[in-house]
């Protein structure tokens, strides 16, 4: 929204003012008279269900629970809140405690002047939403951890994000205040200007609702939305394009962001019918394509990667992709899985299969939670080994030079160390190592290839190839055996639920014809997601999605992203197994997701929050892409699928009044949302549906609708045959009562407001012709003897060095097989 671009002007209102060295505060104002009994708060973070939260339970700070109880207090005590948002995998929130909620001098100031309140980020997304607005509208930046002083009436005074603890080493910005200074003057200006705080605050809190607001007005419900034209995608594009880092991939400077849904429009933007490529440029498309699969490339052979274990970090502190931060979180690490698959059905890439295959891994290992679900995060920080008492950021991942020859030999060091960077001297520049905890040690990434090792090592490259692979098998044998695993933040948040349930169906279904073992494990670990979120966070008398369990179902209900990214991943499921519970439940939830978020009096489109959520003093409606989505650009694109697969106008038209109730900002900033443009395709173009019934020839195009890359919104429908088959789709989508009882195979296309049926028989010969990236690969693995040797094929591809071109016999022609 608006506030997370234009600052608010503060200038004179005194707060910010006065915390830069105004020590003239209250002269001439008398001082309230101390109480006659003194509170006394105690810590309650152990009472919580979050990990995050948790973890604080042995600071001195006294921390609150966010709720009723803590509110009251601090309106019984007329006492400022300090809430202080973070996550369990947040570097900098692990630093703010170790300086300042460990220091005893820092939690006497806490205790005895405010009602400190700890929040778990990924628990209550609308508390973050609100004061992150306030902070990156009042000092133009955010992020984690996310601190504010809030009046009684939950309005913020200030706030800021990391601020340096006493006798801290991190060296601090210009004019950064210190956390103690920031205390004691924060005291004192609510002690002595209350009135003038509350004031200030309400004033800002309007300001933060006009801004929210903004771009919307004029665009009433059903009106508007001839201004979103399909030229948009090209001004996005552009403006990729003009931010593109040509030498290292990615867009802009560092820190440098994965960016998953920039990278799926660029993917994307080739695979829309004919007359968006008309429109933007069939080479500008191309440009495209090659941004993100440039991106990708770079991003699998860099630091960011885990290359011995699986999984990618969040972000980047170097342009070069070199150093992460080390959190791993599931919303990142699903998304890339859906971003991945498509660039390898769009290059058949093998290298791109293999980080498919990882990732894929590290979501069914790594983060499973045994009944079903994924869990949320991995921390950044941990205990080098067994014994150490202070974590370090990376210890799990970085290696030095020293440890490699202990761990490989004087024979295979030479050569991983070569092909990992790894040297004597570490391989992080000092400027990106604040704390010291980086000399001499490695953040593996890929700088070399088995052809260029043979060369240099007068190697055979297959025995490189074997080298790297068992060198691999050695560090990750040792790194589970004497090291210890950072914190695994173990809540299953709802909505990181349903990207990944996606992903790994549209995975499973993508592998089906040529690893039927992984493909099966895969869909069965989506299909386990879900009915572990139907079973344990559904209410399935209200039709209420609750956002989080851990140790049991939270209280928190679900907000609007929990049922759009749930929705979402609910029909790519469907459409991988066509069981139509799947597809039922997400038609229930739809409607759920419409009664309780959406804008029905106002502009359309949908809040975060619910109307009758407690203690929310802003509703905001979650419009730009950030790290996950738009909550609003993902909901368009459902309501248009879910309007094709059922026949439903209303559907559509929530879509279309979802889209344009953000027109003004799209117009102005198109690639601030690319998550809508599909929408916005749909709407000029429509949407191509297809329902299959019958067995037998109707599965080609089964099997051509699952290979395909992702680009316009578009649908897939099955129905059994036969007149005695029960159906809910026939039933809820009245077009499809009779099609296909007669035991037939039968084909409907429908696009462009109309309906054809296909005439099977040419399917079948499509099937026998049929080539792309699914064929491709099953004639990698068919050049094997045996599967450890296909995984090596994939494995080599991955590591850098490309599979030579070779004549592959295919459907009866010879073909190149990259």
């Amino acid at each position: 929204m608006a506030a997370h671009r234009r600052g608010v002007d503060v200038e004179g209102q005194g707060i910010g003012h006065a915390l830069k060295g105004q020590d003239r505060l209250g002269q001439n104002l008398k001082v309230e008279e101390e109480k006659p009994q003194k509170l006394v708060l105690s810590n309650r973070a152990g009472e919580s269900r979050s990990p995050y939260v948790r973890a604080h339970s042995a600071n001195p700070v006294a921390w609150q629970i966010w709720g009723d109880e803590a509110i009251a207090l601090a309106k019984r005590e007329n006492r400022l809140l300090f809430v202080s948002i973070g996550y369990s995998a947040c570097h900098w929130c692990h630093v703010m405690e170790r300086e300042s909620f460990e220091n005893e001098e820092v939690a006497a100031i806490l205790n005895d002047s405010f009602i400190p309140v700890k929040v778990d980020r990924e628990e209550r997304p609308d508390i973050d939403r609100i004061y992150m607005n306030f902070v990156q509208a009042t000092t133009g930046s955010g992020g984690w951890p996310l601190n504010v002083f809030v009046t009684p009436d939950l309005e913020p005074v200030f706030g800021g994000t990391y601020w340096p603890g006493p006798n801290s080493n991190t060296t601090p910005y210009e004019d950064q205040v210190d956390f103690l200074g920031i205390l004691n003057k924060l005291s004192t200006v609510w002690r002595e200007q209350e009135d003038r705080c509350r004031q200030d605050s309400a004033q800002i809190l309007k300001q933060l609702k006009d801004f929210a607001a903004e771009g919307t007005f004029g665009d009433r419900l059903g009106e508007g939305g001839e201004g979103l034209e399909i030229e948009l995608l090209e001004e996005a594009h552009h403006h990729f394009a003009s931010t593109f880092d040509k030498v290292n991939g990615g867009f802009g400077s560092a820190p440098k962001f994965p960016t998953p849904s920039k990278l799926s429009f660029l993917l994307r933007l080739g695979q829309y019918p004919q007359v968006v490529q008309d429109i933007v440029g069939e080479s500008e498309c191309q440009v495209a394509e090659n941004m993100a699969i440039s991106t990708l490339r770079k991003m699998a052979r860099g630091g960011i990667r885990d290359h011995i274990g699986n999984g990618f970090a969040r972000y980047s502190v170097t342009a070069d992709w070199s150093l992460p931060h080390f959190e791993k979180m599931l919303y990142d690490n699903a998304q890339l899985l859906h971003i991945y698959l498509d660039a390898f059905l769009l290059s058949r890439d093998a290298e791109f299969l293999g980080v498919v295959y990882d990732i894929g891994e590290y979501l069914t290992t790594t983060l499973a939670h045994d009944a079903g679900g994924f869990y949320s995060s991995e921390d950044a920080d941990s205990f080098y080994k067994k014994g150490d008492a202070e974590k370090r950021e990376g210890a799990f991942y970085v290696w030095t030079k020293r440890e490699l020859e202990n761990v490989l030999g004087p024979q295979s060091e030479p050569i991983l160390s070569a092909f990992y960077n790894v040297s004597s001297h570490g391989n992080v520049a000092p400027e990106n190592d604040a704390h010291d905890e980086f000399i001499d040690q490695n953040v593996l990434a890929i700088v070399s290839n088995p052809s260029s090792l043979s060369s240099t090592f007068g190697v055979k490259e297959e025995e490189v190839v074997r080298i790297i692979k068992e060198g691999k098998a050695a560090l990750r044998a040792h790194r589970e055996k004497e090291r210890v695993r950072p914190a695994l933040d173990d809540k299953i948040v709802v909505s990181w639920n349903g990207i990944a349930i996606g992903a790994l169906a549209r995975t499973a279904a993508v592998i089906k014809g040529f690893d039927p073992e992984k493909s099966s494990r895969f869909l069965a670990a989506a299909v386990k997601a879900a009915s572990f979120i139907r079973d344990e966070l559904y209410d399935k008398e209200t039709k209420i999605l609750y956002r989080v369990w851990r140790e049991g179902r939270g209280e928190t209900q679900g907000f609007a992203d929990d049922y759009a990214f749930l929705i979402d991943g609910l029909i790519d499921l469907y459409e991988s197994t066509f069981d139509e519970s799947w597809l039922r439940w997400a038609d229930d939830l739809q409607q759920s997701q419409i009664n309780l978020f959406y804008d029905t009096h106002g502009t359309g489109g949908f809040f975060s929050t619910a109307s009758s959520a407690p203690h929310i003093i802003l509703r905001l409606k979650d419009g730009m892409d950030t790290s996950e989505p738009s909550t609003n650009g993902i909901s368009a694109s459902n309501l248009y699928r879910l309007s094709s697969l059922l026949n439903s106008p209303a559907y559509a038209l929530k879509a279309k009044e979802t889209t344009t109730s953000f027109e003004s900002e799209i117009i102005q900033y198109p690639w601030l949302f690319a998550s809508f443009m599909p929408s916005i395709v749909a709407a000029h173009l429509g949407i191509k549906s297809i329902v299959v019934s019958g067995n037998g020839r109707g599965e080609a195009k089964i099997r051509a609708f699952a290979k395909q890359p992702r680009g316009a919104l578009g649908t897939f429908a099955r129905l059994e045959g036969g007149g005695t088959t029960a159906s809910w789709l026939r039933e809820r989508n009245s077009l499809l009562t009779d099609f296909g009882r007669d035991g037939r195979t039968r084909i409907l296309v429908c696009e462009n407001g109309t309906c054809r049926e296909e005439d099977p028989g040419e399917v079948e010969e499509e099937e026998g012709g049929e080539g792309g990236a699914a064929a491709a690969v099953a004639a990698v693995l068919q050049e094997t003897n045996t599967k450890s040797e296909a995984v090596a094929v994939v494995a080599k591809a991955e590591s850098g060095e490309k599979e030579e071109q070779r004549p592959v016999r295919e459907g009866g022609d010879a073909k190149l097989q990259p």
